[in-house]
């Protein structure tokens, strides 16, 4: 039977809730913290009247931390106006933390806490801001995949099979064990970190991992080491289970063409996939100016961010801003009125309130 996630997420949601305001506000790499002062507007004050803007991802080995210090070199350099800080973190629900106890102007989450989030599950029930979007990061396509020769889709994973839904306690794990329980939930739940499923396979550990596909242009590093030490098959989905999958409000079913994952041993002519999309967001009382200045020099670098990082690339598209957006959870004014001006506002989205 499957094991549910631990408790991981409402612990660093709680952590990060509860520590002072100062205590992750300085810079990264050993500097001494900048100057906050509190200048009325939602945002901190910085040197000569600058707005800081702390954002937060994940942890310093990732490309989405990697790629946000990109966006605030783009940043930096091109406005005296802001000061944006690139900020690690555990995960998208401490993420959450932050912006409740004041430590962070602008965050990213997945659509999986967002909904968990519009629905007050908790940690997040006693939340004392209105969450606001601001632009969508990145797309996160997840599906399952094996070195075992005797399974080629779901459907053929049974009691014995050892399944690793991405690791316990990881940001997807809940939403992708949800999605395999429309197969079965006669599976043996085991963890293994990302790099380490090739060699779990190879020693018959595992049955069942997880591959990505970054905005659906990305191979990673441990996915094609993967590929290549072993012959590595991408799971059929059944046709039922896909439309099941699409109904359900709480996952984001996409697909992409399996011959874009050339050094597999095998891939369906298409590949159906959990997505998860990662989106920035703020709280709704961050100041107007500082979020739409902020829109609107990383919108005038759109195209040179790829320089900075790979992951950038696909900002150059305006219509990619708003891909993805999460349903129920309203855009900041700001973010609403520069989206407009740009031609991409969608009259489905909602129209935050300051």
């Amino acid at each position: 039977m499957v094991n549910g996630t631990d408790g991981f997420a409402r612990r660093a949601f709680l952590a990060t809730a509860g520590a002072g305001a100062m205590g992750l506000a300085g810079c990264l790499g050993g500097d001494e913290p900048r100057p906050v002062d509190d200048g009325g507007n939602g945002g901190n004050g910085g040197s000569e009247g600058e707005t800081t803007l702390r954002m937060r991802t994940a942890t310093s080995t990732t490309a989405a931390y990697a790629a946000n210090q990109g966006i605030a070199a783009a940043i930096n350099e091109n406005t005296d106006d802001l000061f944006v800080e690139a900020q690690t973190s555990p995960g998208t629900e401490a993420n959450i933390g932050a912006l409740q106890s004041g430590e962070a102007e602008m965050v990213y989450i997945q659509n999986w806490s967002a909904a968990d989030i519009q629905e007050g599950v908790e940690p997040f029930d006693d939340l004392d801001f209105t969450l606001n979007q601001v632009f969508h990061y990145y797309d996160l396509p997840w599906f399952f995949c094996s070195g075992n020769a005797d399974l080629s889709s779901l459907a053929d994973i049974g009691a014995g099979t050892t399944v690793s839904p991405t690791p316990r306690g990881s940001g997807t794990a809940a939403a992708l064990e949800h999605a395999l329980s429309y197969v079965t939930d006669e599976y043996e739940r085991v963890s293994e970190d990302y790099g380490q499923q090739a060699s779990a396979m190879n020693e018959g550990r595992l049955d069942v991992g997880m591959g990505t596909y970054l905005n659906f242009e990305i191979v990673p590093g441990w996915l094609q080491e993967m590929m290549g030490t072993v012959d590595l098959r991408v799971l059929e989905v059944p046709e039922g289970v896909v439309g099941e999958w699409q109904a359900d409000q709480r996952l984001l079913a996409e697909s992409f063409p399996g011959e874009e994952l050339s050094d597999a041993a095998f891939a369906p002519e298409e590949v159906w996939s959990i997505t998860f999309a990662y989106n920035f967001v703020c709280r709704n009382d961050l100041d107007y100016d500082a979020v739409y200045g902020f829109l609107e020099t990383m919108y005038d670098e759109r195209d040179g961010l790829a320089e900075y990082h790979a992951l950038l690339s696909r900002l150059q598209d305006e219509s990619f801003w708003v891909r993805n957006a999460y349903e129920g959870v309203p855009f900041h004014p700001a973010a609403a009125d520069f989206y407009e001006e740009i031609g991409v506002w969608n009259e489905e989205f909602e129209r935050g309130e300051g």
